[in-house]
């Protein structure tokens, strides 16, 4: 199993990226796919979650109407577009695969298994 997120880089406030997470290994008619982002020092937290299995799709209240997760399950492709970026956004986002198949505890880092190593984006201000 392995995860690949890419996509991150430096952006003004305001502006959009689109976070990619390849994964292979496994069947995403199984799992569900999470993003989580960290600051060093801080605790890994929940953003988004997409399940193929139960159709659920979930966002941390701080990113609702601006992040939107997709998937290509043809080619096991999780995407977060993230629009009107602000710079409490800057953080490391990873992906990872939720191990129960379901998005219900998005926010619940142990319950994911398998993580991508993570990439970083930075908003200016």
């Amino acid at each position: 199993v392995q995860l690949q997120a890419s996509g991150g880089g430096l952006v003004q406030a305001g502006g959009f990226l689109r976070l990619s997470c390849a994964a292979s290994g496994f069947s995403f008619d199984d799992y569900a796919i999470g993003w989580f982002r960290q600051v060093p020092g801080q605790e890994r937290l929940g953003v988004s979650c997409i399940s193929k299995s139960d159709g659920s799709i979930y966002y941390a209240d701080s990113v609702k109407g601006r992040f939107t997760i997709s998937s290509d399950n043809a080619k096991n492709m999780v995407y977060l577009q993230m629009n009107s970026l602000k710079p409490e956004d800057t953080a490391v986002y990873h992906c990872a695969r939720e191990s129960l198949g379901a998005c219900g505890n998005y926010y619940y880092a142990p319950e994911f298994d398998y993580w991508g190593q993570g990439t970083l984006v930075t908003v200016s201000s």
